[in-house]
């Protein structure tokens, strides 16, 4: 699935809209170059369509291109990267999902 997420900094919130409808995973940026993604909102209307999935792809490409070290405090972030393991080498060292 192409989505354009964009990274809202006022919200602290990486954004897509899909079908009119946004699409979000909140975040916080904190000292030491760590971003704690702390949880992920689709709406009902699109769940189960591959678009929260898509959506953590895109913003974990975005963490590894900032060279942010992942805080993946969000369970549907974790649970992604359990099933994605090549994401593992974005998590902040001490740091167990």
């Amino acid at each position: 699935m192409e989505l354009e997420v964009r990274q809202n900094t006022d919200l602290e919130q990486f954004e897509a809209r899909v079908e009119e409808k946004l699409t979000y995973i909140e975040y916080k940026l904190a000292a030491g170059n760590r971003i704690f993604l702390t949880h992920t909102e689709v709406p009902t209307a699109l769940e189960g369509k591959g678009i929260g999935s898509a959506l953590v792809g895109k913003v974990l490409a975005q963490v590894k291109e900032n060279g942010w070290q992942l805080v993946p405090l969000c369970p549907f972030v974790a649970s992604y990267i359990r099933k994605h393991p090549e994401w593992k080498k974005l998590i902040a060292k001490g740091i167990n999902i």
